[in-house]
This record gives structure tokens, C-alpha cells and sequence, in this order.
């Protein structure tokens, strides 16, 4: 079952582009949860990635956020722009994009048809982990989430195929923070770095 769950972790939406040998086996303490100086005209809720420096930033409405470590998109599967939470779920099912079976087929072999199609029944072996955040542009699924994972090695690293993730601890944190409709703003990678200070 291990080697499912680290075969599974390694590609999710999810996709890890990380040898397996690469990976610490926990979260790098530069990426632990903390309340941070951080300036913003953003309204208290929002939440603002910032993909170049692996952080995510939960705004409080008086000069600080709190501040969690992500993994993000390696290259060529980085997504920026505006987008609010539409769904929510807890330990959500997984359904693999047609293009990442395209590129993966080992993929096939673990997964199962499911109410919506070939996926993965949510749980603790799923590579979304214990909660995924939906985000969606207008009326339409960007097909990006912000999610947990059961690799939290990979948390300050380029793993993903664009899908944000935070140790399964942070993102139940942030999930009972987030209500649905909160605006989340993921900033270009090579941007000006954030004013957050510790």
C-alpha cells in the first residue's frame, strides 16, 4: 500500500517531479504555519499564493497573515491570475486530467470508476490528502486547488502539475478559516516578492 501511496503522490494534480531519493521525509521548518508582518489593501480572508517563495498568505485585516508553506507547480504547469473558492470537500475523491493519463499510464492501474468518472476514492493513500479548496474563475473550474498531501517533504518545492498543496495539517487549518466565495489571488512567479516580515 506504501508504494501505492508513493506512486500516487508523485503525480497527482498532485504530479511530484521529484525523485523519490529527493524527497525529505518531513516539512523543511521554513515552511511552518506562522503569523506574519504582512501589509495588504486585500480584505481580512483573502488569500494570496506566492508561488516564487513557496508561501501562502491568509490575510488578517490588521497588517499580518498567516502564513503557510506550499508546494507548487513545477515548471510549464504554473497557473496565476484571480479566482475564488466555489467547493470545498474533505478527504475528496481525485479524477486525473485526460492529459496527465495521456502522460502517466501507469496512473490507470489505481484507479476505479467513482460517481464522476476514473479516479481515486478520497482517503489517506489519496495524493489530494485531507481537504481540497476548489477554485474557479466566473462560472468556470480552473482545474487548479488548493489541496493537501501525504508527501509533506514536498512542501518549499516545484512538485505539483499546478495544483497548490500544504501539509494535510495546514490545509484543514486553512479549510476551516476559508469559507466558499473567498477570493484567492495566486501571483506570477517572478514577481516582486511579498512585504512580509517576521
Amino acid at each position: 500500500m506504501a508504494a501505492i501511496a508513493a506512486v500516487l503522490a508523485l503525480t497527482a494534480c498532485t504530479g511530484t517531479f521529484m525523485a523519490e531519493e529527493e524527497q525529505p521525509k518531513g516539512p523543511d521548518p521554513a515552511f511552518v504555519r506562522k503569523i506574519v508582518t504582512y501589509p495588504s489593501p486585500e480584505p481580512a480572508g483573502t488569500i494570496i499564493v506566492d508561488p516564487g517563495s513557496h508561501y501562502l498568505y491568509r490575510i488578517q485585516g490588521d497588517g499580518t497573515a498567516i502564513r503557510y508553506g506550499v508546494g507548487v507547480g513545477a515548471e510549464g504547469f504554473v497557473w496565476n491570475g484571480l479566482a475564488v473558492i466555489h467547493t470545498k470537500q474533505e478527504w475528496p475523491d481525485w479524477y486525473p486530467p485526460a492529459e496527465m493519463l495521456a502522460r502517466k499510464p501507469e496512473l490507470r492501474e489505481h484507479m476505479v470508476q467513482l460517481q464522476s468518472g476514473l479516479g481515486m476514492k478520497g482517503g489517506p493513500e489519496n495524493p489530494l490528502g485531507a481537504r481540497a479548496m476548489y477554485l474557479w474563475q466566473g462560472n468556470k473550474d480552473t482545474l487548479y486547488r488548493l489541496h493537501g498531501t501525504n508527501e509533506p517533504g514536498t512542501i518549499g518545492h516545484n512538485v505539483s502539475s499546478g495544483c497548490i498543496r500544504l501539509t494535510n495539517e495546514d490545509i484543514t487549518d486553512l479549510y476551516d478559516r476559508t469559507p466558499v466565495g473567498t477570493k484567492v489571488i495566486v501571483l506570477a512567479t517572478g514577481g516582486p516578492p511579498p512585504a512580509a516580515t517576521q
